[in-house]
């Protein structure tokens, strides 16, 4: 998979550089391709954004600059995701639906925000990760980037882990536990030191309802 990312502050997205994310990139697994979207600006200094039409605070992303950006990197079998408060709230089945997507264009907003005909007429997903507002659209990029790229073959060591983890069937996953067996008269539970794996599964099965409906009982609504 390759990612654009069009952004006005590259310098934030160091953190992708490390991790899971870091090593599937090192090996070919993920592209990941930081562009400035200054360098599509206007003028001798580069002029990325303006005064919004009818007042307001702040400043707007010019929709030319911003366009010319996506269309100097669209190809044929591109998606281009923009981050926006207005967007459809980002979920784990909208990840597993980008991961098997082979270019992925996402583009970064800041300021007051980008002119709204970018999201009306040029893009084709707007995604929300949650119901606050950012200083800009980087750090919901990451979020998107994470997400998605470890749900590709290979980026993750144990790939089994993908089937048992929250939100996958609308469930949050089961607890989990290591050493020390008692820590402050707190055990562990006896099942899992059982190794009877029959009742182990069922156990976590079970568990992960009890936990899906104490913490996000919406969950199972839904």
């Amino acid at each position: 998979m390759k990612i654009d990312i069009l952004t006005l502050h590259p310098a934030m997205f160091a953190p992708l550089q490390s991790s899971m994310i870091g090593r599937a990139h090192d090996d070919g697994l993920i592209n990941i391709n930081l562009v400035n979207i200054r360098d599509y600006g206007l003028g001798k200094w580069h002029q990325v954004d303006d005064t919004p039409y009818g007042g307001g605070s702040g400043m707007v992303m010019r929709v030319d600059v911003v366009h010319k950006a996506i269309e100097a990197h669209r190809q044929p079998n591109s998606l281009v995701l923009l981050m926006d408060p207005v967007g459809t709230p980002f979920q784990q089945k909208h990840a597993r639906s980008l991961s098997v997507a082979e270019h992925l264009i996402i583009v970064c907003g800041h300021y007051e925000g980008i002119d709204s005909r970018i999201r009306e007429y040029f893009i084709d997903q707007a995604y929300s990760i949650g119901d606050f507002v950012l200083t800009g659209g980087e750090l919901a990029a990451m979020v998107i980037v994470d997400a998605t790229c470890r749900l590709i073959s290979g980026v993750l060591g144990n790939s089994e882990s993908l089937t048992t983890e929250s939100f996958e069937n609308s469930l949050l996953e089961h607890s989990t536990y290591t050493r020390p067996q008692v820590y402050l008269d707190h055990k562990v539970p006896d099942v899992l030191l059982s190794g009877h794996h029959r009742k182990i599964e069922e156990f976590r099965a079970e568990d992960a309802q009890k936990v899906t409906a104490k913490y996000r009982s919406d969950l199972l609504n839904n």
